[in-house]
């Protein structure tokens, strides 16, 4: 391959890489000023200027009849997912020159270089008399002229054409940013009505992005912190409707569901599933000490691992299912500590000012996230398990309870106003800090998924 061309055909790749490194700097930053203490230097890199790749997503060519619509609204998901990212910038159809008519015609690529195109993805979706939809596409390197990876073919139910989209969409995102997946998943949550010292609760799920929003219970009693399992068909949750708090284990598919343990004069609360799904991790209330506790679902058999007089909650597993961490004030103020998986001794990692709570480990096992509060403004960060690299990604009146997105990229969180009419809204924001966004008002307490399958 002649030089030149082998340097056009990297070019996009160095631009993607160049804008990563960026993300992966913030990531790898030692602790921002805010967190800077006893007169230790820092470097904080303070808004540098990320670029997103700039793509084209002609809408999708329809090869059936009744085909158009799907066409027009996969094209138009798999645009948002991308750009939604932060890494991407959508060109507008305004722009084009040229546009995809046939699937397997040669592209022009010329007329995409014309507007600086720099990734073009075509599509073309068919559908049969049963209900059944197909679609395909393939990513190309403008400049370098070459398709990236081979074409795949999606085949499903047309109420499932969302679902594709993302599929089509992760499937982009993973080959030019080398990154995992995400758009293919889903988060339960919290749906909250009426005013705010009356509000009504229920659990809900839904798109990541917020679409095919569906309930899983009614709004008769107070429910909190659900939290889906390792494969996402079951979610664990606290429910009030006894007078006291207790968990609860739902089937996300036939929405049965069972009490997970019924003990008369405990509460048990803040439940999430070991990597493993055969055993859950919760907090026990009995009398007036609280401490972390694992069950095994299958036999019942239930163990202590913690023995404090303090108070001790928010239990999360690493990935590897060998430590967990959680919140605990026996050092006096609600600070984050890390113990082995089987209990014993535990260590602290919180060290900064102000309070720590509802910390959860990365999927990727290499950060915790968490809630911080300190000086009247709460905060979700990331610091490395041992503690270190603490950083805040926001800050507001009330921002709490992270959670993390199949790859470790992104973190969804809730905010809430001030006010007697204040509300509370799911927000996403990247572990670089940028791309906050909303995502779905009128709910709090999000659990994201794992890919779907």
């Amino acid at each position: 391959m002649p030089r030149a061309a082998e340097q056009r055909k990297l070019s996009m790749m160095r631009r993607l890489l160049s804008l990563i490194a960026v993300v992966m700097a913030l990531v790898a930053a030692p602790v921002a000023a805010q967190s800077c203490q006893d007169g230790v230097l820092c470097i904080e890199l303070d808004n540098p200027n990320i670029e997103p790749l700039p793509f084209a997503v002609p809408t999708f060519v329809a090869e059936s009849a009744g085909a158009d619509q799907y066409a027009r609204d996969l094209a138009s998901v798999v645009a948002a997912d991308l750009q939604g990212s932060g890494l991407f910038r959508a060109i507008s159809e305004d722009a084009y020159i040229s546009q995809i008519t046939s699937f397997d015609s040669p592209v022009q690529f010329a007329d995409w270089k014309a507007i600086n195109a720099q990734a073009l993805i075509t599509g073309a979706v068919s559908t049969t008399g049963d209900d059944q939809i197909v679609v395909k596409f393939r990513l190309f390197d403008v400049f370098a002229e070459n398709q990236m990876g081979e074409g795949l073919q999606f085949v499903g139910s047309t109420n499932g054409w969302r679902r594709m989209a993302h599929k089509v969409a992760d499937a982009v995102y993973s080959r030019i940013t080398g990154e995992g997946p995400y758009f293919d998943s889903r988060v339960v949550f919290v749906s909250e009505s009426g005013p705010k010292n009356a509000r009504l609760k229920r659990l809900g799920v839904m798109d990541y992005d917020g679409a095919n929003q569906q309930f899983l219970t009614d709004a008769q009693a107070i429910v909190l912190a659900p939290r889906f399992s390792p494969n996402g068909d079951r979610v664990i949750y606290t429910s009030y409707e006894s007078g006291f708090p207790k968990i609860y284990v739902l089937d996300v598919a036939s929405v049965g569901r069972r009490v997970l343990q019924d003990q008369p004069g405990t509460m048990s609360f803040a439940p999430r599933f070991a990597p493993n799904g055969q055993e859950v991790v919760f907090s026990l209330t009995t009398g007036s000490n609280t401490d972390i506790y694992k069950l095994n679902l299958s036999s019942g058999e239930r163990t202590q691992l913690t023995t404090s007089p303090a108070i001790e909650t928010a239990p999360s597993y690493s990935p590897d299912g060998t430590q967990i961490v959680f919140e605990s004030d026996r050092s006096g103020t609600q600070q984050l500590y890390v113990m082995p998986a089987s209990g014993g001794e535990a260590t602290r990692i919180s060290f900064g000012q102000g309070r720590y709570g509802t910390p959860v480990w990365s999927p990727r096992g290499d950060l915790i996230a968490f809630t911080k509060q300190n000086r009247g403004r709460f905060h979700i960060g990331v610091m490395r398990t041992d503690g270190s690299g603490e950083r805040l990604l926001t800050a507001s009146f009330l921002d709490e309870g992270p959670t993390w997105s199949p790859n470790g990229r992104v973190i969804m969180f809730t905010r809430e106003t001030a006010g007697s009419g204040g509300s509370s809204t799911l927000y996403s924001v990247d572990i670089s800090g940028r791309n906050l966004k909303a995502v779905q008002a009128n709910a709090s307490d999000p659990s994201w998924s794992p890919l779907l399958k």
